[in-house]
């Protein structure tokens, strides 16, 4: 796994070993990013169930702003601030917050913060035919308070995989969706009443 485009283009990411971390494939970020543009420079990021950090870290090579990762694992946390070392981008570009998405949801908007671009691509859900999804990117969607979070014009890129069958919630307005293999991404933004 490699950074795809900017300053650290085609610098290599470290994973742990296991199963416990499932990145985001190359290919699937090019898409992504490619979709994004110029939106990505002078942004503000926000990079939920972190892993190895990789979008926050594509981001920032491509010139976003600052990139705050939020990560429940300790050891996957000294990872991405190793991957980030590793890109030699900007010294404090990035903050590594290690806490359950759904807690640092709340800080994060306790504390008045807002950003640009929010990635979440968290570990696949099950198969769901005939019931309502469980899977953490149905939760995440669920969130009232992560809309608020997004700046005017922000965009919030939602990733699972094709047999996690997701319900979008009022609260989001969804603009795109992209199918790589078994990943689908999906771009959302904050229907008006819900902006702060």
């Amino acid at each position: 796994m490699r950074i795809i485009g900017g300053t650290a283009a085609g610098k290599i990411l470290r994973a742990p070993k296991g199963l416990n971390v499932r990145p985001t494939p190359d290919l699937v970020r090019q898409a992504i990013f490619n979709s994004l543009g110029d939106r990505v420079e002078g942004a503000n990021v926000l990079e939920l169930f972190g892993g190895t950090g990789a979008l926050s870290l594509e981001s920032l090579s491509r010139d976003a702003k600052s990139a705050v990762v939020i990560e429940l694992s300790g050891k996957h946390g000294r990872f991405i601030e190793q991957n980030h070392k590793t890109c030699n981008l900007p010294p404090g570009s990035m903050k590594v917050r290690i806490q359950d998405v759904f807690v640092s949801i709340q800080k994060l908007l306790e504390a008045g913060q807002q950003f640009d671009l929010i990635f979440a691509d968290p570990p696949f859900g099950e198969k769901n035919v005939g019931k309502r999804s469980e899977s953490l990117s149905q939760k995440s969607l669920d969130d009232e308070s992560l809309p608020k979070l997004l700046a005017p014009d922000g965009f919030f890129v939602l990733g699972h995989c094709k047999r996690d069958t997701l319900e979008v919630p009022s609260h989001w307005n969804e603009r795109k969706e992209m199918k790589h293999g078994d990943s689908c991404m999906r771009f959302l933004s904050p229907t008006e009443n819900t902006r702060p």
